[in-house]
């Protein structure tokens, strides 16, 4: 299977030029004996001194096979132990790049986390990267951005999207099952963030693409139909996943920003990666979105209830929780950077007579997203985190976070919507 980039380029219905910054993607049965080829193309045969970068399990994964096929390759293996995209992680593979003099094209042989660190440094040292996949585990192998845990706060690093993607189906079908569930939660987590881009498109006017929506929305429903084979090995689940996660980062490409990847699902396992209430939890980022999920869906779904009951009402402004973040988001540095990303208030401008005239607007998009025990039962036959409980939290946990974690991005999703309605405390604690 080969993604045909161009296919992207197209004019599109909505006025805007789409631009993609990424050269060639290959998803495809021994895609890694590609590679010497892929070097010798005239935009990467200048680069002689290529660094991988990987861990000891990914070495083992796929690494060993890239040294074989690529001669003088250079390695920066890190330690997976406690290994994760923040600037312990930034700085370990610095001391190796450093070690063996730096590079002039580094190949990112990993999941999320090696992924995110090779961005990081390919942006800083201005040199391209080329992607192997280990793992079907996330949507953020093309990503522009450096998802990354920075003193103790979740932030977007201006990153680089590698130029060539490299999955080879042989080796990330391999892949433990619970990086592959990891990857089908991710994927599922679109179902809401694309409700909450709907939302803010239909309330704000806010800018929104119909066919980045379709586009994710058939790579949705092609994951719906492979999880069978994904549990049975089947090729083709395998491959249609990987397509699936990769259209993911292609749609973020698109649009310039994380909006059609992620709303208030992702806002939920940024929350807990901060460990704002929480201590560290080790679980993997698609585990906690798929978590994000169900609760967001349990509470959207509710909500829509209470609007199609009609006996509501709206305030008429909602001010920014001051107090509220003061007492949570206090660990030394997280309140000024919350404040920070908190201002403007994103509710200042919020016009309350328009979210009750597009109250059947918003039902009818609530009613795309498929209910948490649909999306429960999906997740269970990949044997994936489901539940607070699945994380180690106790129920009661949902309330908080979905309180406090539309802070977490300076986005307007429907979680933030919901505290103009006089149903709010009833539907957080469903």
């Amino acid at each position: 299977m080969k993604i045909e980039i161009n296919d992207f380029l197209k004019p599109c219905s909505c006025g805007r030029k789409h631009e993609i910054v990424v050269d060639d993607i290959i998803i495809d049965s021994g895609a890694l004996k590609r590679l010497p080829e892929i070097l010798n193309r005239p935009a990467y045969a200048d680069k002689k001194n290529r660094v991988m970068i990987c861990d000891k399990n990914t070495y083992e994964a796929a690494g060993k096979e890239v040294e074989k096929l690529i001669p003088d390759l250079k390695k920066v293996v890190l330690d997976p132990n406690n290994l994760h995209a923040n600037e312990h992680g930034v700085g370990e593979a610095k001391k190796g790049l450093d070690a063996i003099g730096g590079a002039d094209l580094m190949i990112a042989v990993g999941s999320g986390t090696i992924h995110d660190i090779t961005r990081y440094h390919a942006y800083e040292m201005g040199i391209p990267f080329i992607s192997v996949p280990t793992a079907a585990s996330v949507d953020g192998f093309v990503s522009t951005v450096a998802a990354m845990t920075w003193n103790g706060c979740k932030k977007s690093f201006t990153a680089v999207s590698p130029v060539v993607v490299v999955a080879d189906t042989d080796i990330y079908k391999k892949a433990p099952l619970i990086l592959t569930a990891s990857g089908v939660s991710d994927l599922l987590g679109k179902y809401t963030a694309l409700a909450d881009w709907k939302i803010a498109h239909a309330v704000t006017g806010e800018y929104i693409c119909k066919e980045i929506c379709e586009m994710e929305y058939q790579a949705l429903d092609s994951l719906i139909k492979s999880l069978d084979g994904l549990i049975t090995g089947d090729t083709k689940a395998y491959e249609d996943l990987m397509y699936g996660l990769l259209l993911s980062g292609l749609a973020m490409q698109m649009t310039g920003n994380s909006r059609p990847a992620s709303g208030a699902e992702h806002h939920m396992s940024h929350f807990w990666e901060m460990e704002v209430l929480n201590d560290y939890i080790d679980f993997y980022h698609g585990e906690k979105v798929g978590v994000g999920l169900i609760l967001t869906s349990k509470i959207y779904h509710k909500a829509a209830e209470k609007l199609e009951a009609g006996n509501f009402t709206v305030k008429e402004t909602v001010e920014l929780e001051t107090d509220l973040i003061r007492a949570n988001y206090n660990k030394p540095g997280m309140l000024e950077t919350i404040m920070k990303e908190n201002t403007p208030n994103l509710l200042e401008n919020i016009d309350s007579q328009k979210l009750v005239e597009k109250t059947d607007e918003i039902i009818n998009i609530i009613r795309e997203i498929p209910t948490a025990e649909e999306l429960t039962a999906m997740i269970n036959k990949v044997e994936g985190v489901k539940s607070l409980a699945d994380l180690g939290f106790e129920e009661s946990f949902q309330y908080p976070t979905a309180q406090l974690s539309p802070y977490v991005r300076q986005r307007l999703t429907f979680m933030r919507l919901l505290k103009f309605y006089d149903f709010y405390e009833e539907v957080l604690s469903c």
